[in-house]
């Protein structure tokens, strides 16, 4: 590609990313909707200003590692490990309820068909790409609100990375059934081994950092050597073990949560990802979608898709979470927390597409599930915590008024 035509692009990019971000933030909403709305502008939607191709993608996949680089290096390992079996317990219901939901919608439209059979095969993959979680956009608001190292945020953080193995070993279940060459169990095996590796060399990392920190305290070189980690984790995990890049990104920043420095490594990560990688991953959303090539059935297809595609998430999650006795409000969080869908979903859906089992038309119901999600996660997720803390303030005054009394 030109150089010059990366530099207009870019410049494009950040100038409406971070302008829509602040009319966003201006009307009380995520800048990350703004940044989101920016890219479908101008994008082929509207203006077609810029195309996106295969620089940006992988401008925004740096830019989605930097984001969960930093979310694991915020994580507070005491709350992750009271969070765990209730994390895997929520990830379970977050993948089997939009499962089974975009199953039943897909044949609700094409007609019942009986296990094994083409349509059946069609359904059940539509019901897959509805099991992925793009957690990203929910840790930026859950950032921006401070609520980050909440247990609900952990807990949020903890449900979408089980999530991610989860829906691994689905997809990988249901090109088995087309494809005999695909190994379930060789793919568990993987995943089983990715996070044991992750365990015991992260040990090692830890102490060999904790040192290096303590001979340079709050030098750049720390910051450097853990993106260099986020890095080497994002790539082993993807090309040694078929685990996500997100997932090794993250789990890299876990490695290094517990030291003294990782508040320092956060801050020098944010100023990249503010600046260029998060602009450019959020407005590429927008830009990888084309709402004029969108006709009346697969309109109608896909905002069924979208609506079973949010409720599959709210309501699987939302009602276990309330079954794991959390309050009604931390409940609606979290089920809006896990109803975003983000590369992951697009990534799914290119399986399906290579192995012959769906066909692209599709992806304007998966595109369109990526947009509406990552708009309204973010507004929602201010909504609930705004009326929350509205509530706080209401019973404070009430018990200071009953005090004076």
């Amino acid at each position: 590609m030109d150089t010059l035509e990366i530099l207009k692009n870019l410049a494009i990019i950040i100038i409406a990313a971070k302008f829509f971000g602040l009319v966003a933030r201006k009307l009380k909403a995520p800048q990350v909707a703004g940044e989101i709305v920016a890219g479908l502008l101008i994008g082929p939607s509207v203006f077609n200003l810029v195309k996106a191709d295969d620089f940006l993608s992988g401008m925004a996949e740096i830019g989605v590692i930097l984001l969960m680089f930093s979310a694991g290096l915020e994580t507070d390992m005491q709350k992750l490990k009271k969070s765990g079996i209730k994390a895997t317990i929520l990830a379970c219901a977050g993948v089997a309820f939009p499962l089974a939901l975009g199953t039943i919608l897909y044949m609700c439209f094409y007609g019942f068909a009986a296990p094994g059979s083409k349509t059946f095969m069609e359904a059940l993959f539509i019901g897959t790409i509805l099991t992925a979680t793009s957690v990203s956009i929910t840790v930026q608001v859950l950032r921006e609100l401070g609520k980050i190292s909440t247990d609900v945020g952990i807990t949020i953080m903890s449900a979408a990375i089980i999530d991610d193995v989860i829906g691994i070993v689905v997809l990988t279940a249901v090109l088995g059934l087309k494809d005999p060459s695909a190994n379930l169990t060789m793919v568990c095996v993987k995943t089983v081994l990715f996070f044991a590796l992750s365990i015991v060399s992260g040990i090692i990392i830890y102490k060999a950092m904790k040192v290096l920190v303590k001979r340079w305290p709050h030098k750049r070189r720390i910051p450097i050597i853990g993106l260099a980690l986020a890095f080497v984790m994002a790539y082993v995990a993807d090309k040694y073990f078929g685990v996500a890049d997100i997932t090794g990104a993250y789990v890299a920043g876990i490695i290094l949560s517990s030291l003294t420095d990782s508040k320092y490594i956060v801050r020098k990560m944010d100023i990249n990802s503010y600046m260029i990688f998060g602009p450019v991953f959020f407005a590429s959303i927008g830009l990888s979608t084309n709402l004029r090539t969108v006709d009346a059935t697969i309109l109608l297809f896909s905002l069924a898709f979208v609506a079973v595609g949010l409720v599959g998430k709210v309501a699987g999650c939302g009602f276990v979470a309330k079954l794991l006795r959390y309050n009604s409000s931390d409940c609606l969080k979290i089920g809006v927390g896990m109803m975003t869908r983000g590369e992951v979903a697009l990534i799914v859906a290119q399986r399906g597409l290579k192995a012959e089992i769906i066909d692209s038309r599709y992806f304007t119901a998966v595109i369109l599930l990526i947009i509406i999600s990552s708009i309204l996660t973010p507004i929602f997720m201010k909504l609930i915590y705004a009326s929350d803390e509205k509530k706080s303030g209401v019973s404070n005054n009430e018990n200071t008024q009953k005090k004076i009394a």
